[in-house]
């Protein structure tokens, strides 16, 4: 059975930094092709970054320039790093899992991905 939990939510200033990590197992994790979504209240939710085995990555414009995606296949955890976090960014962070190779084009998309984490809360104030 597939497994993600997610740790490293906190509140912050704007300005701060987090890591976020994603525990996963249950499955061949680094066959997989991982993500991080985000929901903030009243919005859906949306891609953040993904990463594929070989390391390839994708982020969200928004997000360019200040987060950082990365995963250890020895420690089956994908980390989420969080550098100079805007209010904007407060959500629930979610992590995602793919059994199938996913395209960087389609990489931020949640249709693409079969396993969900329960969340963790990231509130950053102003």
């Amino acid at each position: 059975q597939v497994q993600l939990v997610e740790s490293g939510g906190d509140s912050v200033q704007a300005g701060g930094s987090l890591t976020l990590s994603c525990a996963a197992s249950g499955y061949t994790y680094s066959s997989y092709f991982m993500g991080w979504f985000r929901q903030a209240p009243g919005l859906e939710r949306e891609g953040v970054a993904g990463i594929r085995s070989d390391v390839v990555t994708t982020y969200a414009d928004s997000v360019k320039g200040r987060f950082t995606i990365s995963r250890d296949n020895a420690k089956n955890t994908l980390y989420l790093r969080m550098n100079n976090l805007k209010p904007d960014d407060t959500a629930t962070y979610y992590c995602a899992a793919s059994r199938f190779p996913i395209a960087a084009s389609q990489a931020l998309r949640i249709y693409e991905y079969d396993y969900w984490g329960q969340g963790t809360q990231v509130t950053v104030s102003s």
